[in-house]
This record gives structure tokens, sequence and C-alpha cells, in this order.
């Protein structure tokens, strides 16, 4: 596979641009329309179609969390910050609150538009990928928490291999897996001790 045939194609995309009726919104739209997606300016803020957008460009200058219908930093699509002032505020708003994928300089020209959408996607899509690498790993943790909490269970008065023997046990017996197992024995093992501590109040 060459280079050029892993960069994604853009056509049929659609972009939203949330910035105020200015030359800037009407040039990025142009733009982004020259590119082949299909671009839709708005202001102060995203109709709940653009859900479904494939990118957004929102302006750090005057934004403001609300615009957005989605919590700040949970965007589900690339965003592409449009940024006037430097100021330090601004700046942390748009990549640390609302963790912006890419930006553009503003005044907006007809260079930087198409490497901005490339970038964007590509910095979204790997991060991405470490949230659901970071949630497996933790998903992981959790199964080896449980295990160990239901082979203690099962252990009582005898040691841990004999607990995690009984517990493969469980398992063949249900035709399950270890993890699945272990969840079972731990929520039967809780649901005992609530009885246990009924029966004593």
């Amino acid at each position: 596979m060459n280079r050029r045939a892993r960069i994604p194609t853009l056509g049929g995309a659609t972009a939203y641009v949330l910035h105020r009726a200015h030359p800037t919104a009407q040039t990025l739209v142009r733009q982004l329309s020259a590119i082949g997606l299909t671009a839709i300016d708005c202001w102060p803020e995203l109709p709940p179609a653009a859900l479904s957008a494939d990118f957004v460009f929102f302006d750090v200058d005057l934004g403001f969390d609300e615009q957005f219908p989605w919590k700040p930093g949970e965007a589900p699509m690339p965003m592409v910050a449009l940024i006037g002032s430097e100021a330090p505020g601004r700046i942390e708003w748009a990549l640390f609150t609302h963790r912006a994928n890419a930006h553009v300089l503003k005044p907006v020209g007809t260079a930087g538009i198409y490497s901005s959408l490339l970038i964007a996607r590509q910095n979204f899509e790997e991060r991405k990928q470490l949230a659901a690498r970071i949630d497996a790993l933790q998903a992981r943790v959790a199964e080896r928490h449980t295990i160990v909490r239901a082979v203690a269970a099962l252990s009582k008065d005898s040691d841990y291999e004999q607990g995690f023997a009984r517990l493969r046990l469980l398992a063949m017996n249900w035709q399950t897996s270890i993890e699945e197992a272990a969840g079972r024995v731990v929520a039967m093992a809780e649901n005992e001790d609530g009885n246990d501590r009924r029966h004593h109040a």
C-alpha cells in the first residue's frame, strides 16, 4: 500500500461551522465545499442534527460550553478550533476543555483547511483507540479483582489453589468463562452475606 492510499477521502462528509456571521465563516464554508464537504454554518449553538456530523469547526474567541449538545470534551466527531485571539484562557478552553483535534488560525485563507481536516480525523481516531484500550485494560483489572474475590469466597478454610480449582470446575459445569463464573460466585456470596446480616439484625 502506498502512502497516498492511506489518506482518507473527505468527499461527502458533513462539517458544521459554529461561527457568527462573518467573512471568516463564509471563507471556511467555501473552502470546505470546494474540498467536497457539505458545510453548514450556524450560530450561536449547534443544532441537534450536528450530532451526526463528520466534523465541527468552532470559534474559540466567542465560544462557550452551552453551544454544544454534549458534555465538554466528549464530542462524537473531530473538532477543529478556529483561533483568532491567542489569550491563554481561550486556548486552554479549546484544547483542554473541548479537546480540539486540530486548529486553523484566523483570518481563514485558502490554505490549511484540508490538512486540518486530515489531522483532526487522525487525532480523533487515535484518541478513540486509546480510550478503548484504557477501557479494555480497566475491564481486565476489574475481572481479575472479581476472580480474586471469587477464589477467596470459595477457599474459605482451604488454600488459594483449591479455591481456584473450584472456580474452574464451576466454570466448566456452567459452561461459561472463568470471569463470568467468578462474577456469579461473587454475586451469590454477596447475597448470602446480605441475608446473614438481615437474619442477625
